[in-house]
């Protein structure tokens, strides 16, 4: 049977436990901003490059980033949809909390479980952003190197 009236004490006690959840979701709300920022911008780049008409050096060596492009933009998709499930699961944690404290149930076991899940997705995302930052970076260290060669050899 449902309890006629939340006491304040239960309801003082599922808000101030929901915290983290709430500060968890303001972190993953600008984390996805980052990376739907991040993809765009893969994006664009991949649009630039494909758009390029001819088939001169210049032309194939910026081809020749596409194959990369894409699977950055792959590792990025990974990440928003990690970070989605972050968000969702945060979600159904606070709901949960609020839920068992309307029905006068326990919810920490539930709430712990659905925490550590939101903290699990909430990493995979970030490793695969930084798997996506790590191969942006390796290809701007490439691209530096080949420059530095060819100013070296007086070409252009």
């Amino acid at each position: 049977m449902l309890k006629d009236i939340i006491t304040a004490d239960q309801l003082s006690l599922v808000i101030s436990q929901a915290a983290a959840p709430a500060f968890l979701l303001g972190a993953v709300a600008s984390f996805l901003s980052v990376l739907v920022s991040h993809m765009s911008r893969i994006l664009d780049r991949t649009r630039a490059i494909t758009d390029i008409p001819g088939d001169n050096p210049k032309t194939r060596a910026l081809k020749v980033q596409l194959p990369q492009l894409r699977l950055r933009a792959v590792l990025v998709i990974r990440a928003i949809y990690w970070a989605v499930g972050c968000g969702i699961t945060t979600c159904i944690l606070m709901i949960v909390a609020f839920a068992s404290a309307y029905i006068g149930a326990r919810h920490e076991p539930a709430a712990a479980v659905l925490f550590t899940l939101s903290l699990c997705l909430f990493t995979a995302s970030m490793i695969s952003f930084a798997r996506e930052v790590r191969i942006a970076l390796n290809q701007d260290e490439l691209a530096a190197e080949k420059t530095l060669s060819d100013a070296s050899h007086g070409r252009s």
